[in-house]
């Protein structure tokens, strides 16, 4: 018995130092020349992407869908979170906003998958333009001091905040929403 207790142990101890001499093999790709940056859009990229996938999902007759009458419609929620992303991008830039009231002034489906793309390619040109330093730079945000990305870093998870409601109509109404439909690692089908 202590024999064979003795190989296990062995071989348990040589695996990991065979790993790590392929993973040294291995070579490395720089990391890229703003990482806090990247990070950043890769996942608002996500996120505003399973946003415009659950807007996209959710059929016409249920934009107008409410759980309770307390909260907003489906088609509001999507509304909101494209008004949110113009208000958090724009400020980070230093510009008016470019697009206001699209909750209030859009209700066809249409009409608000396509601000909600718009929104969030409005965003995307925000990230397009940042570096690491420049996210540095302090912003009024309400009434805090702000870095550039920390308010980015907000817009992203309010957004995220959202796709959980969103997620939430969509079950009620039987859709499967399109973070459950691949998860991560798995081909699209």
């Amino acid at each position: 018995m202590n024999k064979r207790f003795g190989f296990a142990f062995a071989v348990l101890m040589a695996v990991p130092g065979a790993l790590l001499g392929q993973e040294k093999s291995q070579p490395q790709s720089p990391p890229p020349a703003n990482p806090i940056t990247a990070s950043e859009k890769g996942l608002y990229s996500f996120v505003s992407n399973a946003v415009i996938g659950a807007a996209q999902k959710m059929p016409e007759e249920n934009y107008s869908f409410k759980p309770t009458p307390e909260v907003r419609s489906f088609g509001q929620i999507v509304g909101h979170v494209a008004d949110a992303s113009y208000a958090f991008c724009s400020q980070t830039l230093g510009e008016a906003n470019p697009n206001k009231g699209i909750e209030k002034n859009k209700t066809s489906k249409a009409d608000l998958v396509a601000a909600l793309k718009d929104a969030v390619a409005y965003c995307n040109n925000t990230f397009d333009g940042m570096t690491d330093a420049k996210g540095s730079q302090m912003v009024k945000f309400r009434n805090f001091d702000l870095a550039k990305l920390t308010l980015l870093s907000l817009n992203t998870a309010h957004t995220d905040e959202h796709y959980g409601n969103l997620v939430t109509y969509l079950r009620i109404k039987g859709i499967v929403p399109p973070t459950s439909e691949n998860p991560p690692g798995q081909a699209p089908k």
